[in-house]
Order: structure tokens, then C-alpha cells, then sequence
């Protein structure tokens, strides 16, 4: 008869290649059940876009397949997304799991394209995600998904998001005042509008929060890594010396601030030839990856420049959406997987921190 323990040991051999933990410990493993050798049992992921989620599969099937003496199993997977941010210490947003600024230190990256269709390939994996827009200057992110006309209720004093190809939509765009003239005001209300869109909004339950931040390191980025814990920070920069010399200002600001470096993005990193099919690196070659280099912090993807991801954000169609098989869209959806693969490292880390605080506050008592 093949025991319970027998196969937690099995199981215990499979690694989290992103963790460096085994399955078991990390909690993984969920209702065993084992009857006349037959066993049934949940293999609960940190994220459904994790990178590696069919190479642990794989080795639990593999491991399952080395105990002597088992007649069948049966394997449901599921996901859970871990918090990768202090949700005490946070109770207006305390049903946000992951809050991911992306900010750039020069306009012109192409930011917001890049939080658009992150936001968008992240939620096509079954995640729950919501995009906040927090540019209030410039807000393009209701063009970019064709709700020009959209607008935000107000339920029992919260500001209800906007939907959109599974995605909750927050952005000063939806206001008809912004239609046809420019915002201006002054820092001090700028960030007001920021927290009101954090704290005083019905997100509801979700796995992500992606925030486009505006270029820069003014009151914008400050509010938010100073307002509420926040998971990490993503830097967008080009290939171009410019750009990832500016970059490293922001990264600068967010060090200082003790705020989580996510990793760095490069957009516009390279064109390929429809015709010929050559690599052309038309704005300079290795910006993200020296950034990446020089501050320690991954390197999670490189989106080809591709005409059909601007023109697809001026007429309001996402290229996550219209052309989800082509290059850049399967780029977009590999830098998302090796996002949600870090905000799963910085929860674990968490995790770790506070476990020590909780056991000792135990002994205390």
C-alpha cells in the first residue's frame, strides 16, 4: 500500500525554479487524497502566468510516476496568485494582491503601450487585473482601448472602474471635462486625484494592479511609492543611450524611496525585416540589459518595434487583441510571464520577512 508520506517525499523533490523551493513546503499541494492507491490531489500555482508552470507540471508528474505501486492519480491544477505587498498595512486596497507602477524617466517610450498590453496578455492567462491610467496630464490609455466615450459611476461613494476585454479601467480621461481641453493643476491636487483613484475606488478582487505612471519623477510616481505598500516598480526604456541614462534617474528615486525594482522592460528594441527577416536595431543596441547589468535587477523582455502596435493604440485595437499569434503580441505575453514570475519571488520574500515576526511575537506572548 503506498502511503500519504511516501508521496509528500516524491512531490518534495519537485523545485520551484523561480522560488527555489520545493512544492511541498511552499504549500503547493492540496487535498490529498489516497484510496486503495488511488490518488487525487491539487497542484495549486503561484500564478496562473507563471513561466515555468508546465515544466512543474511535468516534474509532478514525473515524481508521481516514480512511486511503486500507485494504480491511478488524478491531478486538478489551479492558480493562486500570491500578495505580493503588506495587505495590513493597507486597508483601503486590501483586496489588491500586486500593485505594479511602470514608469519610465523620459516621455516617448512608449510607456503606456507597454502597460496596455502587459495588463492585457496578464489578464488573457485568467488573471484578475485592473489598469489605473495615472497620467492626469496626458491620459491616453481610454484612446488606446477605443473608450473615448467611457465613463466611471459612482457607487456608495466609490468610483466604479470601467471595463474592458477583462480588464477593470480607471483614468482621468473618463471625465468630460478632459475631452477637449488640457489639466491643469498644481502638484498638491494632482496627488489628491492619485489617492482618490488608489483608496476610493471598487477594484474588488484582483491579482494585478498595473499603474502607468507619467514619465518623470515628479508628484505622480512619489504618491504612490509614498500613499500605500506597493509591490514593485517596472522601468520601460528604449535601446537608445538617452533614454536608459535617464532611466536610471528613476531608478535612482524608487531606490531611495526603498521601493522594489520589479525588473526593466526595453521597447522598441529591435525591427525585423518582413521582407529579408534581419534584425535591425535601429535605435542603438543593449540600453535595458546595461541597466539591468549595472543596478542588479532582472531583465524581463524586449518588445520588437512594429507598426501595428502604435497604429493599434491610435485606433483604439490593443495588438494583444487583434493579432495575439504574432511576434510582438508573444513578447508582450513573455515579459508579462517573467513579471508575474518576479511579483511571486517579491511575495515570497514577504512572506519570509514577516514569518520570523509573527513566530517570535508568539513566543513573546
Amino acid at each position: 500500500m503506498v502511503a500519504v508520506d511516501e508521496v509528500l517525499e516524491k512531490l518534495s523533490t519537485v523545485i520551484d525554479p523561480d522560488l527555489k523551493k520545493d512544492i511541498v513546503s511552499m504549500g503547493m499541494i492540496k487535498d490529498i487524497e489516497l484510496v486503495n492507491d488511488n490518488l487525487k490531489f491539487t497542484l495549486e500555482l503561484t500564478t496562473p502566468a507563471c513561466p515555468f508552470n508546465v515544466e512543474i507540471e511535468d516534474d509532478v508528474r514525473r515524481a508521481i510516476g516514480e512511486i511503486t505501486g500507485l494504480k491511478n492519480f488524478d491531478m486538478n491544477v489551479t492558480a493562486k496568485v500570491m500578495e505580493g505587498r503588506s495587505l495590513d498595512a493597507d486597508t483601503g486596497m486590501a483586496t489588491v494582491k500586486n500593485i505594479i507602477g511602470v514608469a519610465s524617466g523620459k516621455g516617448g517610450v512608449g510607456k503606456s503601450t507597454v502597460s496596455l498590453n502587459l495588463a492585457l496578455a496578464l489578464s488573457q492567462t485568467g488573471a484578475k487585473v485592473g489598469l489605473l491610467d495615472a497620467d492626469i496630464y496626458g491620459p491616453s490609455i481610454p484612446l488606446m482601448l477605443g473608450m473615448k466615450d467611457g465613463y466611471m459611476q459612482v457607487d456608495d461613494n466609490k468610483l466604479q472602474p470601467a471595463e474592458s476585454n477583462g480588464l477593470k479601467v480607471v483614468s482621468f480621461g473618463f471625465f468630460a471635462e478632459q475631452s477637449h481641453q488640457a489639466a491643469i493643476y498644481r502638484g498638491p491636487i494632482i496627488s489628491g486625484i492619485l489617492k482618490q483613484f488608489l483608496v476610493d475606488t471598487n477594484w474588488a478582487d484582483l491579482d494585478y494592479l498595473i499603474v502607468d505612471l507619467p514619465p518623470g519623477t515628479g508628484d505622480i510616481p512619489l504618491t504612490l511609492a509614498q500613499t500605500i505598500p506597493i509591490t514593485g516598480i517596472l522601468i520601460v526604456t528604449t535601446p537608445q543611450d538617452v533614454a536608459s541614462n535617464v532611466a536610471t534617474k528613476a531608478l535612482g528615486m524608487f531606490a531611495k524611496l526603498n521601493v522594489p525594482i520589479i525588473g526593466v522592460v526595453e521597447n522598441m528594441s529591435h525591427f525585423v525585416c518582413p521582407d529579408c527577416d534581419k534584425m535591425h536595431h535601429i535605435f542603438g543596441e543593449g540600453g535595458a540589459k546595461k541597466i539591468s547589468e549595472d543596478f542588479k535587477i532582472p531583465f524581463l523582455g524586449e518588445i520588437p518595434l512594429n507598426s501595428g502596435i502604435m497604429s493599434g493604440s491610435d485606433l483604439g485595437k490593443p495588438i494583444m487583441i487583434t493579432t495575439p499569434d504574432s511576434p510582438s503580441a508573444n513578447a508582450f505575453r513573455t515579459s508579462a510571464k517573467n513579471i508575474a514570475a518576479q511579483c511571486s519571488i517579491l511575495a515570497a520574500r514577504l512572506q519570509e520577512a514577516t514569518e520570523p515576526a509573527i513566530e517570535a511575537a508568539g513566543k513573546s506572548a
